[in-house]
């Protein structure tokens, strides 16, 4: 038993543990997303991968980009001179794609981030000193043709293909753009021309609508990367309290079983001594072996008899409550008259309520249907009720029970009172186990205060219901409700509608 306890005990600091790291994860991410301003530190890695998987995809392209530019610009200038500088930005760039696909097969944590950062810098700045030689080419004005046109175009391009590429990387992104730009423009400007001034405030606004291309990509992939952070920490979140419920409900299941295997060997170890206090006591009170000369041992048997018949009451209903909840009260129906049943009941309730001097009075509706019942629940049901009803009502008071039919179909039982009454808000703990109201603690006999919980538990057996109305100083009206599945006829009536509606799916299958 202490074994079991100790691993209960270990799984309950162990779901303590989980839950604290996993409400420290979340304490640490939303802290860090209400930094204003900067990147989460967690999403450096992300961000980082993210500009190397485009570098990787798309080495292939720029370098097709370089080819067709020195294939074109071969018409006005020297090949040789375009195929070196296509070397060399093939060379960067392939530098820069090697170096990506290195990165990204590489397990880097947050301690190897700085130094990628300063590798991948070093190669945007080679490949932003290619593209820059391409800016400076000289060329004969006269024979140049459209070889300035070429430029602008190349840049130009090579500007929109970096601000997809490196979005990721942030303002470092400008240093491959950036120089090739402003030289490019410089040369333009310095031309004079009409033309040339005009492609130099077309890149230079260039850089300025790229980079805000560039923020814009990267706020979003920012937001995307903060989303999916979120749902994964609140996905550990769940899971943690998924365990956490999971043990609390396997704790819920051994203090269950706990409590009937308690209370299954304090029914037998209670109920064999109290069966002899209440027989010698009775023996004693009746007088049965000789008188007592003692008045007052007579008066002391018969409080032990009260108080021993108290305490087996409280027992058995402790019991009964204890079953239902369990499940494990089995209904035995049986086709059943609840007049009949309530009659009897009355019956068995008619000599108490001569002794406190209260009408007992009975109405019931004509050509009620049978219902579908378990007797001895019912039975039960109905002698709760009634006591409830007599001890509440005072001398010379009405105690009415009534049987009949539902709006619905159904049947119902209800016993009406004139006790004192019970004010509004404590109809919930009356309807509570063990709960009494303040004036029936003031006024009634003692009782367990289980009475009403095991009406409403063995109604909920029967698919019924229980409803409580009461007013001050005017009564209380207790009402157990039957469905219509449980009246004979209905459930004749609708037996018949499902064999009909069987056979006529059958026919239909066969025609």
């Amino acid at each position: 038993m202490n074994r079991k306890a100790t691993h209960i005990d270990k799984n309950i600091v162990d779901v303590g543990r989980k839950r604290s790291a996993s409400d420290k994860a979340v304490r640490d991410f939303r802290t860090r997303l209400s930094v204003v301003g900067t990147s989460p530190l967690a999403f450096e890695l992300d961000l980082l991968k993210g500009f190397a998987t485009n570098q990787v995809n798309a080495s292939l392209g720029i370098v097709c980009m370089v080819m067709v530019v020195c294939a074109i610009g071969s018409v006005w200038l020297d090949p040789m001179r375009l195929v070196g500088w296509a070397a060399i930005a093939i060379a960067m760039h392939i530098l820069l794609g090697v170096m990506s696909k290195r990165f990204l097969n590489a397990d880097v944590t947050q301690e190897h981030l700085s130094e990628w950062r300063r590798k991948f810098l070093l190669g945007q700045i080679g490949v932003a000193a290619a593209w820059t030689i391409l800016a400076i080419m000289p060329y004969n004005g006269e024979t140049a043709g459209a070889f300035p046109t070429l430029q602008f175009s190349a840049i130009l391009a090579f500007n929109a293909a970096v601000s997809m590429m490196s979005y990721s990387f942030g303002r470092v992104a400008l240093i491959m753009t950036t120089p090739a730009t402003l030289t490019l423009a410089a040369l333009f400007i310095l031309n004079r021309d009409t033309n040339s001034l005009l492609m130099a405030m077309v890149l230079l606004g260039s850089v300025g609508f790229f980079y805000y291309i560039t923020q814009r990509l990267r706020s979003s992939l920012v937001g995307v990367l903060e989303h999916s952070t979120e749902k994964e920490t609140l996905i550990v979140e769940l899971e943690t309290e998924k365990a956490f419920s999971e043990q609390a409900r396997k704790r819920a299941e051994d203090a269950n079983f706990a409590k009937s295997r308690f209370l299954a060997t304090m029914s037998h170890e209670l109920r064999t001594p109290l069966n002899a206090i209440l027989g010698f006591s009775e023996i004693m009170r009746d007088e049965v072996l000789g008188p007592l000369n003692n008045e007052n041992y007579r008066e002391y048997s018969k409080d032990i008899h009260n108080s021993g018949a108290h305490l087996l009451k409280l027992i058995n209903e402790i019991l009964d409550i204890s079953r239902i909840e369990a499940g494990k009260h089995e209904l035995k129906e049986q086709k059943l008259s609840l007049v009949a049943i309530a009659e009897d009941a009355r019956h068995m309730m008619d000599v108490k309520a001569k002794q406190k001097n209260v009408k007992l009075l009975t109405a019931y509706d004509d050509k009620l249907a049978t219902v579908w019942v378990d007797e001895q629940a019912i039975r039960q049901i109905i002698l709760n009720l009634l006591s409830n009803a007599l001890k509440f009502t005072p001398t010379g008071g009405t105690v009415t029970l009534k049987v009949g039919w539902t709006a619905k179909g159904g049947q119902y039982i209800s016993v009406k009172d004139t006790g004192p009454g019970i004010p509004e808000e404590e109809i919930p703990v009356v309807l509570s186990s063990f709960g009494q109201g303040s004036i029936a603690i003031k006024h009634a006999e003692p009782g367990t205060g289980l009475g009403l919980s095991i009406v409403q538990a063995l109604l909920q057996v029967h698919q019924g219901r229980f409803d409580l109305k009461s007013e001050l100083r005017k009564g209380t009206e207790a009402i157990a409700y039957l469905p219509h599945e449980r009246v004979t006829v209905n459930r004749t009536r609708n037996a018949s509608r499902a064999e009909q509606k069987t056979e006529n799916e059958t026919q239909d299958l066969v025609a």
